[in-house]
């Protein structure tokens, strides 16, 4: 990079450093994002794919007259609204229907979705309902039928949050935020006791620099201790881990746009089936969990959703019916009076060690943008001149024209409706940009069953920090999250434009398609 020297160095390519570097590019501040592996990979791109402002925190604030977990209710479904209006292209509403099997949980579960809808004051995306038995059969003719009295319908958010990353990341580089992934931190500088910058290693180019910084933040997520310590290596620890499980399933599982929310499961998870992508996507959370890259699925944890799944719906899925799985880590700060990962409440909690190294911890998707706000307020609080915050609006790229116009312009090019869909629930607005690569590259597929071309390989190089094969078929297109088999079936072909791009000789070409198989068959 030309520029050595940095008003901040973003650490960590997820939800929250890449909130934080949009906010801090549009405040003027010359900032750099770095992210040792793909952005996302992590954490982000393994959630459940809601933006939501968190039902069962709202249960246990009325019931605990817990004042923390009402606000972080609140401030959730006002971050919820915002979310979905900046990134209109990759979030929309949902609604979730949760069936009941119990006469009294029927108006106990109402109550508590009309109390949501008030808080959501003017940004409620809907209007709670009572579902009778009869509809929920009739949009769920899996569900089980033995005892089920009815139901409830609320509304929450959807969104696709690989994606979302990128567009975050692609408009803040156009403020003129530097961008790397693939970049390390395996050294902090100091002049005297204070930190001064960073030692970065390129894991592409195999190479080592140093850049400085007048600010320094760690927003790595459930790594955020052990960045922590490298700093200052007695750092107490401040987080404690839990693992989302989820399984992928054929769309026949979920045959409508609408999910299943089951509040309660035999130990008191919440468990999501949603539509996703074309497929159902089956999850829960709060297992606790150990911080690893890629943390795996058990065969418990499979086992887990296969009986829950029996015990709700009549329909019988096996093994060989998932199309793959994930997991992803969620940071919780720690709570000396909570044991159980199940009750500890998704805040965020910002700290500054002796070094002057600032770290976010904590956190969830959709209070990102309120997180980024707060860390750079208090971060730069002595800072004059410093603009105001100003993501509150901000329209990310991807939402800057009428969808509905670019759409007319899709159909007249005679593509496919798959395809169209594709780019508009991917793209937005940029999907004229992956027109001009359709044309030069054509219009061959990826995959048969698919509608992912190869064109999108190139574009996607090119203006979404893609470097690596699973980058695009994972992160960028989620293939690999929706089905492990199907990205296997066009990763050679996929690593083939790779490697004309990146002019990859054959021994490069083997070693990337040996990683990316390897990844495949373990975990994402």
């Amino acid at each position: 990079m030309e520029q050595t020297h940095f008003d901040l160095i973003i650490i960590g390519g997820g939800a929250t450093g890449s909130g934080i570097a949009l906010d801090a590019t549009l405040r003027g501040l010359k900032t750099l994002i770095v992210e040792k592996n793909d952005f996302g990979e992590g954490t982000s791109s393994r959630s459940t794919k809601l933006v939501h402002g968190g039902v069962r925190y709202l249960e246990g604030a009325v019931k605990k007259l817990d004042s923390s977990q009402y606000n972080l209710v609140k401030e959730a479904l006002k971050e919820r609204y915002r979310l979905l209006k900046n990134a209109s292209h990759l979030a929309s509403p949902i609604t979730l229907v949760t069936p009941l099997y119990k006469w009294y949980e029927i108006p106990y579960m109402y109550i508590g979705l009309v109390l949501y809808d008030l808080i959501s004051g003017n940004r409620r995306l809907g209007t709670s309902k009572i579902v009778g038995k009869k509809e929920i059969m009739d949009i769920f003719p899996a569900v089980k039928k033995k005892n089920l009295k009815g139901g409830v319908r609320y509304y929450d958010g959807a969104f696709n949050d690989a994606k979302m990353i990128i567009s975050l990341l692609q408009s803040a580089k156009e403020k003129g935020c530097e961008v790397k992934n693939y970049t390390e931190v395996i050294d902090f500088l100091y002049e005297d006791t204070k930190l001064r910058g960073v030692r970065l290693f390129d894991k592409l180019k195999n190479i080592e620099y140093e850049l400085t910084s007048d600010c320094i933040i760690n927003a790595t997520g459930v790594f955020s201790d052990q960045v922590r310590k490298l700093d200052d290596k007695n750092s107490k620890e401040m987080l404690k881990v839990s693992s989302g499980i989820h399984i992928v399933l054929d769309k026949k599982f979920l045959p409508n746009n609408e999910g299943i929310m089951i509040p309660k499961t035999e130990d008191g998870r919440v468990l999501f089936m949603l539509p996703y992508l074309g497929k159902c996507l089956v999850g829960t959370t709060d297992e606790e969990s150990k911080v690893e890259e890629h943390p795996c699925v058990s065969n418990d944890d499979i086992e887990y959703l296969l009986r829950h799944i029996d015990k709700y719906f009549d329909v019988k899925v096996s093994k060989s019916d998932i199309l793959s799985s994930w997991s992803g880590l969620r940071p919780l700060v720690i709570n000396e009076n909570v044991q159980s990962t199940k009750e500890l409440v998704r805040e965020h909690v910002i700290s500054k060690a002796e070094s002057g190294l600032i770290s976010i911890v904590g956190g969830k998707w959709t209070t990102y943008r309120k997180m980024a706000e707060e860390i750079l307020d208090f971060s730069f609080k002595d800072k004059r001149n410093l603009q105001d915050c100003g993501t509150k609006e901000y329209k990310l790229v991807g939402n800057n024209k009428n969808i509905i116009n670019i759409q007319e312009k899709l159909n007249g090019l005679n593509y496919n409706n798959k395809l169209v869909k594709h780019l508009i629930s991917s793209y937005g607005d940029c999907s004229l940009d992956v027109v001009k690569y359709i044309e030069k590259f054509g219009t061959k597929k990826l995959h048969e069953e698919y509608p992912y071309v190869e064109a999108e390989v190139y574009y996607s190089i090119d203006h979404e920090f893609t470097c690596k094969p699973l980058d695009f078929l994972v992160r960028r297109i989620g293939l690999g999250f929706i089905d492990k088999k199907g990205a296997k079936e066009c990763l050679e072909s996929t690593t083939e434009i790779f490697k004309d791009k990146f002019s990859w000789n054959e021994e490069e070409y083997t070693l990337h398609v040996k990683e990316a198989k390897n990844i495949l068959d373990k975990n994402l």
